[in-house]
């Protein structure tokens, strides 16, 4: 066993790891903990935003981070071998990364500590509403996201298609499927600051937006 192997494939288990962790918890926010505060009622519901949501919430957002770091590694160390698969399943894990520390994260905060507030006899913070929508927003669009950067992810060393030839081959994904696949990325990742969640509001919804983003973004790669 040479040691460059051994250091390639630790840092895969650190990425699989902590993409376990990370997506896990996506989804226990958005498939559990999201329907079950609609149904229960507002004493439980704030101690569970006291007491639950911080811890989950610390490993959600350093399980991206190391998910995030050890995938730039990895990257890295493919270089060249490096095919359209994966590249689009790098920026949609990219975007998702920094929607948990610059979106979700932040406004989380805010309404953990009104709600700190209110346990403590006050009022609740004028601002918190917002950002509880806001946070909301960019974890459903995460959700979303989740489904095709999962599958291309594998896609890239599992799936026969244009999308898995290397880059730096001039027989891979053409420039207009390239340039097509971001755009439409953006556009959501767009919604996600601005916008509202949508179809994305219920469970099967943002279920269904996903698996709809993947099929669309794998025609786009494999007949543009």
């Amino acid at each position: 066993m040479e040691f460059s192997d051994l250091l390639n494939y630790l840092f895969r288990w650190i990425h699989f790891f902590a993409g376990v962790a990370w997506i896990g918890l996506l989804y226990y926010f958005n498939f559990v903990q999201t329907e079950y505060f609609k149904e229960t009622d507002a004493a439980a519901k704030s101690s569970a935003i006291s007491k639950l949501v911080p811890r989950a919430l610390w490993w959600f957002r350093y399980g991206a981070l190391f998910t995030f770091l050890s995938g730039v590694i990895l990257a890295a160390y493919l270089g060249g071998t490096i095919n359209y698969y994966i590249t689009i399943g790098m920026v949609l894990g990219t975007l998702m990364f920094l929607n948990v520390w610059l979106i979700i994260w932040p406004n989380q905060k805010i309404v953990i500590a009104s709600n700190e507030k209110v346990l403590g006899g006050g009022e609740a913070m004028p601002e918190a509403a917002g950002a509880l929508a806001k946070a909301g927003l960019a974890s459903r669009t995460n959700t979303l996201f989740s489904l095709p950067m999962l599958f291309f992810m594998g896609a890239s060393a599992h799936l026969t298609g244009v999308g898995r030839v290397p880059m730096s081959s001039d027989e891979g994904t053409s420039q207009l499927a390239i340039g097509l696949t971001l755009l439409v990325v953006a556009a959501i990742e767009y919604n996600a600051i601005k916008g509202k969640t949508g179809p994305m509001t219920s469970v099967t919804g943002v279920i269904h937006c996903g698996l709809a983003l993947m099929i669309a973004l794998l025609l786009i790669i494999e007949f543009l």
